[in-house]
């Protein structure tokens, strides 16, 4: 795990079997010209530019001695490619002046738009594509549960009546909650393309102010919250009351994180449940086989299924869908056999009149035996946190013309077969399968089971990463891996947590029995939460009215609520396994959570721009001083590149602060350094690095390196690399001056006056000539005719060789005295947690004998 407290960001996570290194040594001479005829074939033929500037006098340099690589940021695949084609690779710094000029902002602060994380939309091939994948990792839990409905809803041979009546509840409550409920409306509700009940709290927060957030997240998140008269008066109340009330803000915040726990719990325990079950099946052929040997086979069946988590939800989806679609064609065809076959009247279930039949002639019974058929649609939650990894029409498109209809015929085949068999319900599945179909049909079943984990493993993925932005968990590796399906990830550590938790279920129960009695209560509380959920985003975000919002909600939370309810009656019986470790994580999410806020408050303080810290004293020359609040001290100028790492990329790092404060110091040259991750695969090269100068300090950069998840940070040289891109922006700056004022001079773009008035105002005191030439006559480089920009690139290049600081944070919490118990215990929690997460300054590899850790301290 990683501490984002330190100054310095973390790099994203790609593939590690995609990594390319790059080794440098450092180089002993001084920074280059940029006209070096060589250079520009090297980086065309390596795809990478060098990042040093070697400074030429009259002479070129030859190939032969061509410095090592400094590194950047670079998807590994395109660098394996430019590699293989070097006639059609790029460099990642092979930009003209036009192309990176909308990012030379002036205070730094306008880098952020352009990859804020977008719903992908496929079609075509790629949405079938995605369809068969899905098959294979969503309806894995659904698709295996008629192997059970019934032996756990009848206690003895059924009635044909009872038979039809149950039927009747299990086609209906499939096609209310599943078909109706998740597939036509919740899945509406994502955000961004992200699905499951914490994305609608996610999405809540953009539409209302509900929640605070992370300094570093406010300035990519983007708010959607409506105009208040475009609202419709009952929900402008509504959200009014939301936005005004504390104790809403507490709910929704538990509904969102518990939901998550809830999920993260069946994903410890649907694992052991499937696995163990499919192991246990061996039963038919072999009755003898010991308990000692189930336990062992599932454990180490458990093993490898979280053993190949690593390949990609990709390639797992397309090498289990084969199986979960034979699994379901099974099913599909066994029904339409026993139809057939015997009892065609069945289908009379179809009526919703044998559904409420069932209640009123059953009553208190009917209610307990819902506990038995809510198992037909357990996996439903998974299905909508999974939305992220696939997208909304394929999961539509799986279930409506697949998935849906192999369900409905098995349930239906076997009921027709217990109508003629009735004492066949023990194990529907297997005694309803057709002649010479059995040996079969149980080595389909048996991996269908194995395989039907991976929708909540896959569910878990989504989830972390989702309450990760949030700030309702500590940072752990993500790593995606597609570059076309930007929402399928994979957290290792998660991962191996998940194997340790099934594993220790699968040892401590060591029966699907007892496992199955802590099954559903989860499941139910997490579709309720959903129907609530969704309800307020349709009210919120969708702005739909309230009296066409009510019916569906009524219907939906009811069938929810009754569910619920007859599931309550496990909890004794085991289902306070799944409770007890979804309150655990709760409230870990939730202590996280608190610590967070209470962090961003202590750190507020220090979220102030550069001009409120430092001030040129006109009296003095211009000599830097620090504010009177500071103290109003004159700071020395230290010889020197000075790499101060920044957590948020706007307003003043906190490390600076401290640094000038306590040294009364500043370096000649100093760079305000961040690291940005963006919800996108790459970074287009020429939109990849930002600079910008900070006006209210001479000599002082803001460099921001926006990077994907798919691309690699190779940063054996980051000085070389940060100092080649200051050297480029000043050289851009000066050009785009002279070319400002070279119009003046003709004429040109006239009626951009204010243009022209500010291209005045920057070049009067420059040369006159702007064709100023060299003691041989030879026209100088522009930056060379500026005088701004020559007097600025000595300086940057003379605080490059004289010597190179990366200056980090070491930021400390300290509890304030007289803190009550309560609050004393909770931060102790998260400041041990936080303390015991590795730096994320490692991520870099910085030259250790550069770095100077600047410490405070903070009071929470």
């Amino acid at each position: 795990m990683d501490n984002d407290t330190t100054a310095a960001p973390k790099p994203s996570s790609g593939p590690t079997n995609n990594t390319t290194t790059i080794r440098i040594e450092e180089p002993s001479f001084p920074p280059k010209d940029t006209n070096d005829p060589d250079r520009a074939s090297r980086e065309h033929a390596t795809g990478v530019s060098t990042g040093v500037n070697f400074r030429s006098r009259g002479s070129s340099m030859s190939s032969c001695h061509r410095p090592e690589l400094v590194g950047g940021v670079f998807n590994p695949r395109s660098i394996i490619s430019r590699g293989k084609r070097p006639a059609d690779s790029r460099s990642s710094h092979d930009n003209d002046t036009t192309s990176q000029s909308h990012l030379d902002i002036e205070e730094g602060d306008d880098w952020r738009g352009g990859y804020e994380k977008k719903k992908q939309v496929f079609k075509g091939r790629t949405l079938l594509w995605l369809a068969y994948q899905s098959v294979g990792v969503i309806y894995g839990d659904i698709g295996t549960s008629p192997l059970y409905v019934f032996s756990s809803t009848f206690t003895a041979p059924p009635t044909h009546r009872d038979l039809l009546q149950v039927l009747s509840v299990v086609i209906w409550s499939i096609t209310i909650l599943v078909t109706f409920k998740y597939i036509f409306v919740i899945l509406h509700a994502d955000n961004e393309g992200e699905g499951g009940t914490f994305s609608c709290y996610s999405l809540l927060t953009r539409f209302a102010n509900i929640t605070e957030r992370d300094p570093r997240e406010q300035v990519t998140v983007r708010m959607e919250r409506h105009l208040t008269n475009d609202l419709k008066p009952p929900t402008r109340s509504l959200r009014a009351k939301l936005e005004g009330s504390r104790f809403t803000h507490v709910l929704l915040k538990i509904i969102g994180v518990l939901a998550v726990s809830m999920v993260m719990s069946d994903g410890v325990l649907t694992p052991a449940q499937s696995v163990l079950g499919a192991v246990q099946g061996l039963s038919v052929v072999k009755p003898d086989i010991s308990k000692s040997t189930v336990t062992g086979t599932t454990c180490g069946i458990l093993v490898l299924l979280f053993l190949i988590q690593p390949l990609g939800t990709s390639k797992i989806a397309t090498t289990f869908a084969p199986i979960v679609i034979v699994w379901l064609g099974l099913n599909f065809s066994f029904g339409i056999y026993n139809l057939v076959t015997f009892d065609w009247t069945v289908l009379k279930a179809f009526s919703p009149y044998f559904a409420f039949q069932f209640f009123i002639e059953h009553k208190k019974r009917a209610w307990r035996m819902l506990g038995g058929v809510l198992l037909s649609f357990t996996g439903v939650e998974a299905l909508f946190a999974d939305l992220g990894a696939f997208s909304l029409h394929a999961i539509q498109l799986s279930w409506m013309c697949y998935t849906y209809p192999c369900l409905l015929l098995a349930y239906i085949g076997q009921a027709a077969y217990i109508s003629h068999h009735p004492d066949a319900y023990t194990n529907p599945f297997f005694n309803a399968a057709p002649p010479g179909t059995l040996y079969p049909s149980l080595v389909i079943a048996i991996l269908a089971a194995i395989v039907a984990s991976q929708a909540m493993i896959t569910a878990t993925f989504q989830l972390i990463s989702q309450i990760m932005k949030l700030s309702y968990c500590p940072q752990v590796k993500v790593v995606h891996t597609s570059q076309t399906f930007h929402g399928q990830i994979y957290v290792p550590f998660v991962n191996w947590l998940l194997m340790l938790g099934a594993i220790l279920v699968t040892a401590v129960y060591g029966d699907t029995v007892k496992l199955g009695n802590a099954y559903g209560v989860c499941v139910m509380f997490v579709t309720f939460f959903d129907t609530c959920m969704v309800t307020l985003v349709s009210l919120i975000v969708w702005k739909l009215s309230p009296f066409l919002v009510f019916v569906p909600w009524l219907v939906f939370a009811s069938v929810d609520g009754l569910y619920l309810s007859a599931a309550l009656i496990k909890v004794p019986e085991g289902a306070w396994f799944t409770l007890t470790l979804s309150g655990i994580l709760t409230s870990l999410f939730l202590l996280w959570r608190f610590g967070k806020e209470n962090q961003w408050r202590a750190e507020a303080e220090d979220r102030f721009k550069p001009s409120h810290l430092i001030v040129k004293d006109k009296n003095e020359g211009g000599r830097l001083r620090l504010q009177p609040v500071w103290g109003g001290d004159p700071l020395s100028s230290l010889r020197g590149f000075g790499i101060f790492f920044d957590k948020t990329g706007v307003m003043t790092p906190a490390v600076f602060t401290h640094y000038v404060t306590k040294f009364v110091a500043i370096p000649e040259v100093a760079v305000f350094f961040h690291l940005h991750p963006v919800e996108a695969p790459t970074v287009l090269p020429e939109e990849r690095y930002a600079v910008s100068h900070v006006t209210a300090v001479p000599g002082c950069y803001r460099l921001v390196i926006k990077h994907g998840f798919m691309d690699q940070v190779i940063s054996p040289d980051l000085a070389a690399l940060i100092y080649e891109q200051i050297r480029r922006f000043v050289v851009r700056q000066a050009t785009e001056r002279m070319r400002a004022l070279e119009k003046l001079r003709t004429g040109e773009d006239t009626d951009c006056e204010g243009e022209q008035e500010a291209a005045k105002g920057e070049t009067s005191h420059r040369t006159e000539s702007s064709g100023a030439s060299g003691p041989d006559g030879v026209l100088l480089p522009v930056e060379l005719r500026d005088e701004e920009a020559a007097a600025e690139l000595a300086r940057l290049d003379r605080a490059y060789a004289s010597k190179i600081l990366y200056v980090v944070g070491k930021e400390q919490m300290r509890i304030k005295t007289g803190a009550p118990i309560a609050r004393r215990f909770m931060l102790s929690v998260f400041l041990w947690i936080r303390d015991n997460t590795r730096a994320k300054i490692a991520n870099l590899q910085l030259a250790m004998d550069r770095l100077v850790e600047v410490g405070f301290v903070k009071e929470i």
